[in-house]
């Protein structure tokens, strides 16, 4: 097990095989990666665990720099367990490069079909008999889909869970994919109106970024296509605290002058490919509607719900918003099949991409008459407003699940656990411990 020395930290890396379908123990065997961290003042203290669950799907979890952020505050406490969920960061890897080993399209849809909440959380199980042993308990941090796997663990082995705590990631416990979308997209509406009323002038700088694009798609350095539909993408970035004023120094010196006239700038698209690339997560583009896909919930699989529900909004059509005079609007949080189409990260994919979303046979993922009985203490970060998780859903789901406590909160937004230098994790941890 390799150790490695931070300012304040001691970090063990550990490497665990786990089958690839829990249902059959016996068969194929893949990899997960956990780091363990700790405070180095703390080495050798017996101290209790806490388990990150990151966000995503598809995103490896933090690299610790030292002890800061939230990390720090929990380091205070408990001795930290950062999983790279199946398929990211150092686990077995699921991407352009690996996935052609397994076959053709349907053989890969069916292995990735092994990558959502139930599996991560048997994976869990997996790691957490394997450093602590069988009957050792431990604390669950999840932040937003980390919260989502947080939630199915409270639904499927609460038995191994201390406390429970969730920021920006409870999930709808019956809500289809469709119906996400039809929340999210007026959400997504206020952050653009938030975002101009905060940058009026770029009203005008996004038309006419969006009116070349519509005119002439430009190549990304890494060899993807910047059309006008993945240029409104990077308004997944609204979400965030400090995204909308990234976005706004994003567009603001978007041209150079070129021979011919104006011309999208090399930095400008250096730092697009940056945000639109789904290089470093497939997953995310992969898997991020079939989160959401629940036998109960609806039969007929997630069939690009995203797109579908997106013209019933007409406001986002950003031809017909180049054609009168208001504000383009971007769009957030979405996964559409033309994406597979302009980021190579995606393009050899693309038939794997449709027969997930096509796929219909997805087990559920929440039991709601357990979490109605739930005893674990369980404490959740709401944040009014959050782009990403629909706050109407997620106060549902917390009067669904049993002595479940809840913080409102406008202060932060879906980032907050990141930016809030440990805040939010003690308040959660107040909260869990009946100390407010």
């Amino acid at each position: 097990m390799p150790v490695h020395r931070q300012p304040g930290t001691i970090l063990t890396d550990h490497r665990i095989q786990v089958p690839l379908d829990h249902a059959e123990p016996g068969g194929e065997h893949i990899e997960v990666f956990v780091r363990e961290v700790v405070a180095a003042k703390k080495g050798a203290d017996r101290l209790p665990w806490l388990l990150f669950l990151q966000g995503g799907p598809g995103n490896r979890s933090p690299r610790p720099l030292g002890s800061d952020g939230w990390l720090a505050r929990a380091l205070e406490d408990y001795r930290v367990l950062l999983l790279d969920q199946r398929g990211t960061g150092l686990s077995t890897p699921a991407n352009r490069q690996t996935l052609p080993a397994r076959g053709g399209a349907a053989a890969q849809a069916d292995y990735l079909a092994h990558f959502r909440a139930d599996s991560i959380v048997r994976d869990c199980e997996a790691v957490r008999r394997r450093l602590l042993g069988e009957d050792a308990t431990w604390s669950v941090l999840g932040q937003s889909f980390g919260g989502f796997c947080a939630v199915h663990y409270l639904s499927s082995a609460p038995e191994a869970l201390d406390e429970v705590l969730v920021t920006g990631g409870l999930p709808g416990l019956r809500t289809p994919a469709e119906e996400v979308y039809r929340a999210a997209y007026p959400r997504i509406q206020r952050k653009n109106a938030a975002h101009y009323a905060r940058y009026p002038d770029d009203v005008e700088t996004v038309r006419t970024i969006a009116r070349h694009l519509r005119d002439n798609p430009a190549e990304l350095p890494g060899g993807g296509v910047l059309t006008l539909r993945a240029f409104q993408a990077l308004g997944l970035m609204l979400g965030s605290g400090t995204g909308s004023h990234t976005l706004h120094y994003l567009v603001e010196d978007a041209f150079v002058g070129g021979s011919a006239g104006p011309v999208l700038s090399d930095s400008f698209l250096s730092q697009v490919q940056g945000f639109l690339s789904f290089a470093g997560a497939p997953l995310y583009a992969l898997l991020h509607e079939a989160i959401y896909a629940q036998q109960s919930a609806s039969g007929l699989g997630t069939r690009w719900a995203a797109e579908t529900v997106r013209a019933e909004f007409p406001a986002f059509d950003a031809d017909a918003a180049l054609e009168g005079d208001g504000p383009v609007l971007f769009t957030g949080e979405t996964i559409h099949p033309w994406m597979f189409e302009t980021d190579p990260a995606l393009a050899p994919l693309r038939e794997t991409a449709e027969l997930l979303a096509q796929r219909e046979q997805w087990p559920d993922l929440y039991d709601p008459d357990r979490l109605a009985g739930n005893k674990v203490p369980v404490a959740a970060a709401v944040y009014h407003d959050d782009m990403y998780v629909d706050t109407a859903h997620s106060l549902e789901t917390a009067k669904a699940i049993g002595g479940l406590r809840t913080w409102v909160t406008d202060e932060y937004e879906h980032d907050g656990l990141r930016v809030s230098g440990g805040r939010v994790l003690d308040r959660l941890l107040r909260l869990v411990r009946g100390e407010l």
